[in-house]
């Protein structure tokens, strides 16, 4: 259901990258000590905001890209989805 949600002025719709279940050394996390991913997909993005002249300013995320963003970025949007603001994304992670 919220991969139909359309985000608005300069929002993206981010799916949670999955967390890790094991350490590198092989003990697994418990559901009760595993934090929230803050990475994840770009799954669809706002048309952009407005400047004071009323153009709009595309977004510099696409649909595809792997973001990073902060601990408590966003509004819940479901289990594995957030509804962020741009200016909230700190990063784009490149993959080469």
């Amino acid at each position: 259901m919220f991969e139909r949600i359309k985000p608005l002025g300069d929002r993206v719709l981010v799916k949670r990258n999955p967390v890790e279940e094991k350490t590198a050394s092989g003990i697994i996390i418990p559901d009760a000590a595993k934090e929230k991913a803050q990475t994840g997909t770009v799954i669809k993005v706002g048309m952009g905001r407005k400047d004071a002249s009323g153009s709009v300013i595309t977004l510099s995320v696409k649909e595809g890209d792997t973001v990073y963003f902060g601990k408590y970025a966003g509004t819940e949007a479901g289990q594995d989805f957030l509804i962020i603001k741009e200016d909230e994304l700190l990063g784009v992670i490149e993959t080469n």
